[in-house]
């Protein structure tokens, strides 16, 4: 069975995606580095060892022009970014990671690392620099619990050690860290 790469996408719309860096960079060019950031992550990523699926939101832009045709695509759906991450994760039959859209660095290699990890380990997971992750990963999906990352604080610097906790009795392993983006000094880290 063939590993699913999720890319979870915003709609780069002014003031609706990067907020945070938005407030800092003024909210058009928060959406315009947002836009480029995912087109080069999409190329970089594609891997025939993998297939990428988009999760898009808001849902109504599933069909939104601004991302590649020929991939796959799913509505993020309602709820906390835990309720999603976990109903996007459990939505596929095999070995599964799930990343965001705004981590400069990552590289077919990092995925790949996080894959192979799997072979052994229930789930994965990749810290961020900040406390959070960046990539989460699951061998068999469908049997992470349903409570998953609930509870979580997310945008804080206990949300790895919070999703850890929502996963009692898992063998998991830790992949590389890299760095996301939510502030403008986060641009210049590299």
């Amino acid at each position: 069975m063939r590993a699913t790469l999720i890319v979870m996408v915003k709609q780069p719309r002014p003031g609706q995606v990067k907020t945070r860096l938005g407030r800092e960079i003024g909210h058009v060019p928060a959406a315009w580095w947002y836009r480029h950031q995912c087109a080069r992550l999409l190329r970089r990523l594609r891997d025939p060892r993998w297939q990428i699926v988009l999760a898009v939101a808001p849902d109504r832009a599933l069909r939104a022009r601004v991302w590649p045709w020929d991939l796959a695509r799913l509505p993020q759906g309602g709820g906390d970014l835990g309720a999603r991450m976990s109903r996007l994760l459990r939505s596929c039959p095999g070995p599964t990671c799930l990343i965001g859209s705004d981590i400069p660095d990552v590289t077919p290699r990092h995925i790949a690392r996080a894959f192979a990890l799997l072979g052994t380990q229930d789930a994965v997971f990749a810290p961020a620099a900040d406390g959070g992750f960046w990539l989460v990963g699951a061998r068999h999906p469908h049997r992470l619990p349903r409570t998953a990352f609930h509870g979580a604080r997310w945008s804080s610097e206990t949300a790895l050690a919070d999703s850890l906790a929502t996963l009692p009795g898992l063998r998991i392993a830790l992949a590389d860290t890299l760095r996301d983006v939510d502030q403008a000094a986060d641009l210049h880290h590299g």
